[in-house]
């Protein structure tokens, strides 16, 4: 598979859904995932957050049961359509390995809440991601033979994490700090620029 097609998997097209591939990047997918549904049907995305819909009925001695499939109205069968479109769109955004771990949830509200559970964890685990992105930004420095490229792409990518699990970093601490990592090289300009 070409690299651009690698990359259209990961994060969608308009016509290709975006895939969870690892769980480092579920806070991406989380986001793109979202808004490629409403994209393709608002409805879908209310089903997800909606939860598993009950079709019932009033029996006589006004006992609430299940409405059995064969007495479903075209508006039962439009809300049932719209859940297991739900269920379908974000199975197929899970890669094969991750859906294994998510057979047994039959509601899209299920699968979405256990998604954001098993990878975003409970306060405890979200405490320590942003305690480890903290401590990663105060460490971040240039990396000999690296180029200023890459170093900038991964500077990005950390501050990117670091707003995606609600660390808060004022832009002036931002640029200060890539200020400070550059390469020796630049000390002159890093001079000239403050």
């Amino acid at each position: 598979m070409s690299a651009h097609h690698e990359l259209d998997a990961i994060m969608g097209t308009t016509s290709r859904i975006p895939r969870l591939l690892s769980a480092e990047g579920f806070p991406e997918w989380k986001y793109r995932i979202e808004k490629y549904i409403k994209m393709k049907d608002f409805n879908i995305w209310r089903s997800i957050l909606r939860g598993p819909i009950r079709i019932t009925t009033t029996l006589e001695d006004g006992t609430v049961t299940d409405k059995q499939v064969e007495n479903y109205t075209d508006d039962d069968f439009e809300k049932v359509d719209e859940q297991e479109k739900a269920l379908a769109t974000l199975t197929m955004a899970l890669s094969p390995e991750f859906a294994q771990g998510f057979h047994e949830y039959t509601s899209p509200k299920a699968l979405w809440e256990a998604l954001i559970e098993v990878y975003e964890g409970n306060e405890d685990m979200k405490q320590s991601r942003q305690d480890m992105l903290r401590q990663k930004f105060n460490m971040f420095n240039h990396v000999l033979g690296e180029s200023l490229e890459i170093q900038l792409q991964r500077f990005i990518t950390l501050t990117t994490e670091m707003s995606s699990a609600g660390v808060l970093v004022t832009k002036s601490k931002i640029k200060k700090k890539i200020l400070n990592s550059l390469p020796k090289s630049w000390d002159m300009n890093i001079f000239v620029i403050k």
